[in-house]
């Protein structure tokens, strides 16, 4: 197969060095990555400036954009290339529960899905970032496999990996996102008040069983469905009785 790579964590991260030496070993890669940390960009586009890739080595180019302009402008128009999947990550830190609406990794992986490509999202669960090569690991034997998948076209994966060795990975569990707790308060700037720092995610709030959450804690690989239709269908008729009432 021939595999676009990308992240967030910019083109220089370990996560993605690790990656692309694994997928290397059995198809064709591709990177193209954000010149720099793009964390928590989302879905976001860059629409007010053209954006200018830069050619790093053989088959590795950097874009001053976020993950969803890489994973873009390499479908579309700035390579010849034609894809077979798209892979991004290995994400530094865990993408799970409510982190995927933020995840400028997991948004690479939708905009690869909007365009029409199977798409994985990969991140190493834990900020200590010790073991990447057990998500390397793991994400070459979901990579290999799935052409054997029957999972419809507009289904995202997103593959979290425990911070452990190998050897002491329990499998794969397919999960349910979880959720988190209200984030924490933005602080104030200590040298300039007049400046404040986002809060931190909020702790976990629903982490039972079935959650990516759980299977984490429990050194399961999570791989968790993502779908892009955000529409919340048993509402539909609750908001058209609501509306009939303001005609």
């Amino acid at each position: 197969m021939k595999i676009l790579i990308s992240n967030d964590d910019g083109y220089q991260s370990e996560g993605i060095k690790i990656l692309t030496q694994y997928l290397s070993k059995d198809h064709k890669v591709i990177v193209v990555a954000p010149s720099e940390n793009k964390s928590a960009a989302s879905s976001s586009l860059t629409l007010d400036k053209p954006l200018k890739p830069k050619k790093i080595d053989t088959n590795i180019y950097s874009i001053d954009a976020t993950p969803s302009d890489c994973v873009h402008l390499a479908l579309c128009g700035f390579l010849e290339d034609e894809f077979d999947l798209v892979v991004t990550g290995i994400n530094f830190g865990p993408n799970l529960g409510d982190d995927v609406i933020y995840s400028g990794t997991v948004a690479g992986a939708i905009e690869g899905r909007f365009l029409g490509l199977p798409s994985i999202a990969v991140s190493l669960a834990s900020w200590e970032g010790k073991n990447f090569d057990t998500a390397g690991r793991v994400v070459s034997q979901v990579v290999n496999q799935i052409h054997t998948s029957q999972l419809s076209h507009d289904t995202v994966l997103n593959v979290n990996v425990p911070d452990v060795p190998y050897e002491d990975i329990q499998g794969f569990q397919t999960t349910r996102l979880g959720k988190r707790h209200m984030s924490e308060l933005s602080t104030q700037d200590k040298e300039d008040p007049s400046l404040y720092w986002i809060g931190e995610n909020g702790k976990e709030a629903d982490n039972g069983v079935g959650t990516d959450f759980h299977a984490i804690a429990n050194n399961y690989v999570s791989v968790t469905p993502l779908q892009i239709d955000l529409t919340k269908y048993n509402e539909i008729d609750t908001v058209s009785e609501w509306l009939q009432e303001l005609s």
